[in-house]
């Protein structure tokens, strides 16, 4: 029976016996962490052969007889930008390769922007009037991080079935201090949505009143898919802002986080040729080069980006039981009584768990005092503010497949007696 159905006896009947099994849950000694999109250890083994293609001075050598020992190559291997180009759909040279985290080049970006600006742009956006920042929500609070540090003002933008809300971009857009907007368009965190066709042609056609205005898109999920038979499918947005006359509206990046190993993996830039000069020559200031061994090690184990779409076929068996298992607890706890729903993705790392409205901190306190700890409540939302307090980010991945049967067994049990609990207050 649905629980806003029930009579205020009933909900009292329901509240006790839940609270009976969330007791039970507190002396149980649980420590199940469920925090973030963590690789768990067997991930981590897949890629043990990568740590043996480097043994001797004789494997340092690129496919040019570049010795990666020494400096040089500020944007990185050729060999490397190829390995990326099919993956997130620009030409290798207008990629650049970085060092193990694509975070890092999206703060390095950000905070460019801010002190040189962009190409063919007005200037340093520190030293304009106001710097506001698009967001989709619920999305990436890392994303929303970087903004905050910067003092870069953010605006929510809904994020529905296909992409963030373009009605509303568009509008927004006709504002000179909105300079761009961040975007997770394959199995966005944490809803697991793709953009659509259309959505990509909207986003790349803008017309934005700011000269400055960069589309963050972040493709972290570009091949991981967890079914062989049904996969969302991306079309590549540079190509589409070309097509559109913005060929410098676009900085993409992607990492092998989520592919090789999370601490030690390789990321990547991609964008116009005009973008990466503009980019290059500030970064001769920066830095000689990232890790090139790291890069060649990269490369050598995966040989072409077809490499890389093989070896996530071992990924998808590792975690597609794992978010199997999440949906179906979500499904028998709550298929009837009505007190949540979530999303049901294809790939990448999260499923979006919404609850009803003013639940959603009391839930994730009620499961850390249970023994398992989740993203806290309104990371999903610029300034740590959901307005709903309603969304819930659920990631699967780091837990043995025992332990997460039962951290979910807990969440759901601290789901269903929040909202009777809301439910109660109204009678």
């Amino acid at each position: 029976m649905n629980y806003s159905s029930m009579s205020k006896e009933q909900l009292l009947e329901q509240k006790a016996k839940l609270e009976k099994e969330y007791d039970g849950f507190l002396n149980s000694g649980l420590e199940i962490n469920m925090t973030r999109g963590k690789p768990c250890v067997e991930q981590l083994d897949l890629a043990e052969g990568m740590l043996k293609e480097i043994s001797s001075n004789e494997d340092c050598f690129t496919s040019k007889k570049f010795d990666c020992r020494n400096y040089g190559l500020v944007d990185g291997l050729d060999d490397a930008k190829r390995l990326f180009s099919p993956i997130i759909g620009v030409p290798w040279n207008q990629i650049i390769v970085g060092g193990n985290s694509s975070l890092n080049l999206m703060y390095d970006a950000m905070a460019r922007c801010m002190l040189y600006g962009v190409a063919g742009g007005n200037g340093p956006w520190v030293k304009q009037d106001k710097v506001k920042f698009l967001c989709p929500v619920p999305g990436y609070d890392r994303h929303f991080g970087i903004c905050e540090s910067l003092g870069i003002e953010m605006i929510n933008v809904p994020l529905l079935g296909d992409g963030p809300d373009m009605d509303v971009v568009e509008e927004l857009i006709k504002d000179e201090a909105v300079k761009g907007i961040w975007c997770v368009p394959k199995y966005s965190n944490p809803t697991g949505t793709t953009y659509s066709d259309e959505t990509v042609k909207r986003l790349a056609a803008m017309k934005p009143a700011s000269k400055d205005f960069r589309i963050f898109w972040d493709n972290a999920y570009a091949v991981h898919d967890l079914y062989e038979d049904k996969k969302d499918e991306l079309i590549h947005i540079l190509p589409e802002c070309e097509k559109a006359g913005n060929p410098n509206l676009v900085f993409i990046f992607a990492s092998t986080s989520k592919i090789s190993y999370p601490g030690s993996g390789v990321s990547c830039l991609g964008a116009s040729a005009e973008n990466i000069e503009h980019i290059k020559s500030i970064m001769q200031m920066q830095t000689i080069g990232h890790d090139k061994m790291n890069m060649l090690r990269h490369v050598k184990f995966f040989g072409d980006a077809e490499g890389v779409k093989a070896f996530m076929k071992k990924h998808a068996d590792v975690l597609r039981p794992k978010f199997e298992i999440c949906i179906e607890k979500l499904e028998d706890a709550f298929s009837e009584c009505g007190a949540a729903t979530w999303t049901k993705p294809l790939g990448g790392y999260f499923i979006s768990l919404d609850v009803p409205e003013g639940c959603a901190k009391e839930t994730v306190a009620m499961a850390k005092k249970a023994g398992v700890v989740l993203t806290d409540a309104g990371a999903t939302f610029p300034y740590h503010k959901d307005p709903k307090d309603s969304n819930i980010r659920i990631a699967p991945s780091f837990p043995p497949v025992e332990e997460l049967a039962k951290g979910m067994d807990v969440l759901c049990v601290c789901v269903k007696l929040c909202a009777v609990n809301k439910l109660l207050e109204n009678k």
